[in-house]
């Protein structure tokens, strides 16, 4: 392709002397011009197919100029309704007022780019987490031609990095309550062994004083402390759920019933309670004694909640659960027991922490801050959760999810007591324990109870005794000693005299396994009653050849 031009060629007079042509050969800027243009369109139709980013320019003023197919399925906005509007309309109306859309091409203009995170908003109304990168565009004299902007979608992207961050979160959390849990039981452990001697010597003591009135009630209120502090380890015990429970299936309508009373007298008389319950429920798994203890806890809460008063409204319903529809229960059937008050409520920090033992509301020598965490580990025991739902100003309900028991004709440990005459005689018991202490408290209360005993303070000083005596009846042995565990013990009895009655004295819930499903228990801290029960069933169980001689008087 050529390019010609003609000019006239004259002297000074004006006269013409004749034409002078000049042709250029232009075939490679043509080919150069057609090659720009269609580069420029091959990009314009790129950009305009790109579906997964928003890729639109703007004027200087921040009106957009053009429009790609991402920009449209992502904030929900044809070309024709969007070009020549602010791009400001995608910004929500907390960071419209703020003047962050203004500030960003500010930025942009400034230093070439602007990049950033944040809710933006489509045509609907709904919103979604966009990353954000705009740059000015300029000419070659510098001046601003307007902006390139792009934005990505990634809300799926923050939920995933969310999610993460709340396992992570989730997982320092039962790491840090399950180092805490295994120091309060440690020290619940240590405190049983302490109050076994308190608790001990004072029962004993007051038996063998006559009644004096400037002592006897000395010895009465150091017994109230020392159950005090006994019930206080049984907490700990619990939120480390170490705890020794019983559990069996319950009648919560009966077991509700029987408490109102005593629920009504510890919430006072500015209080109300209402229950809601069906006419009938399927029983559940747990320790009777320990719910009750969560359910007067949870009262007790409630109370102090409402110091003008108000209503407690204690509510049952039967429940399906499916795989993960609620935290930390397995699918089945349960029976949701909640407890509803009208209180204050509690603020999101305060229900986040409300089940972290020692974290108490309460003013100081009010509250433990055990309550809930003993609540919390009694419903894992029991196969079950907590759940507390509360607002600041709104009250809080506490449910207590509880399996639904599988129902079989087993009765309970108290009707088979009633149902079996006790064993009677003297016994040679050989009582085993490392605690100086704790084992002679153990004997005295023994030889109160008209028994002869042995005494060891290791598994292996244990085993030489039965070897070296033939005449003992029973045993009775704490669990946690060095070298050799109660456990152990029992089982190297087992080995060598498996007629021979063993009963394992200990505060915890849980035992090596294969520990045997009918190992006799007595939870620590025990007093002469339980101890004279435990063996009572101890001689109802053992071969009658072996107490024969000994409830003949041997």
């Amino acid at each position: 392709m050529a390019h010609a031009a003609i000019d006239a060629i004259r002297n000074a007079e004006g006269d013409l002397l004749g034409f002078a042509k000049i042709t250029r050969d232009l075939s490679e800027r043509r080919k150069a011009e057609v090659k720009l243009t269609r580069s420029e369109e091959q990009f314009r139709i790129l950009v305009q197919g790109v579906a997964d980013y928003a890729i639109y320019m703007l004027d200087p003023q921040g009106r957009v100029s053009s429009w790609n197919l991402g920009a449209q399925r992502i904030k929900g906005y044809t070309q024709r309704e969007i070009l020549g509007q602010h791009f400001s309309r995608f910004y929500t109306q907390e960071d419209r007022a703020a003047g962050l859309p203004w500030r960003a091409l500010d930025i942009a203009a400034e230093d070439g780019r602007f990049e950033n995170e944040g809710w933006r908003v489509r045509k609907d109304g709904s919103r979604f987490w966009a990353s954000v990168v705009i740059d000015a565009i300029r000419a070659d004299d510098g001046s601003l031609l307007g902006f390139a902007k792009v934005t990505r979608d990634i809300t799926e992207k923050k939920e995933a990095q969310r999610k993460l961050e709340q396992a992570q979160e989730e997982l320092f959390q039962a790491q840090k309550m399950e180092a805490v849990g295994q120091l309060t039981g440690g020290m619940a452990h240590d405190f049983n062994n302490l109050l076994m001697a308190v608790l001990g010597s004072l029962e004993i003591m007051r038996k063998r004083i006559a009644d004096d009135p400037n002592i006897t009630p000395l010895i009465d209120n150091a017994i109230q402390g020392a159950q005090r502090g006994a019930a206080l380890t049984q907490r700990m015990l619990a939120f480390s759920r170490r705890q020794d429970l019983k559990i069996e299936p319950l009648n919560l309508i009966e077991l509700v019933r029987n408490m109102i009373d005593l629920l009504q007298r510890a919430m006072g008389p500015s209080m109300m309670i209402e229950t809601h319950f069906p006419l009938s429920l399927p029983r559940v798994n747990s320790d009777p004694n320990q719910l009750e203890n969560a359910l007067m806890n949870l009262a007790v809460n409630a109370r102090d909640s409402m110091p003008s008063g108000g209503s407690l409204i204690i509510a049952a319903r039967p429940r399906e659960i499916g795989k993960g529809e609620v935290n930390g229960l397995e699918a089945g059937s349960y029976i949701c027991l909640s407890l509803r008050d009208e209180g204050e409520g509690m603020d999101e920090e305060t229900r986040a922490n409300a089940t972290t033992p020692f974290f108490t509301t309460k003013g100081v020598g009010k509250g433990t801050g055990l309550g809930l965490p003993m609540v919390q580990g009694l419903m894992a025991q029991s196969g079950g959760t907590l759940i507390l739902k509360s607002r600041r100003g709104e009250g809080t309900t506490a449910e207590l999810w509880l399996p639904v028991a599988v129902e079989t004709d087993i009765r309970t440990e108290k009707q088979v007591a009633e149902a079996t005459p006790a064993g009677g005689g003297s016994f040679n018991i050989l009582a085993v324990d490392d605690d100086a202490l704790v084992l002679m408290n153990t004997a005295f209360m023994l030889e109160d109870l008209g028994h002869t005993v042995l005494q060891a303070h290791s598994g292996e000083e244990a085993l030489k005794l039965i070897e070296d005596h033939d005449d003992i009846h029973l045993v009775i042995t704490d669990h946690s000693m060095p070298r050799m565990t109660g456990f152990q013990l029992v089982a190297a009895i087992a080995e060598r005299l498996p007629d021979l009655p063993v009963i394992l004295a200990t505060g915890y819930a849980e035992l090596p396994t294969g520990s045997k499903n009918d190992l006799l228990r007595l939870p620590k801290p025990f007093n002469q009653k339980q101890l004279a029960a435990v063996i009572a069933k101890a001689v109802r169980d053992a071969p009658v050849a072996n107490i024969t001689a000994a409830t003949d008087g041997r």
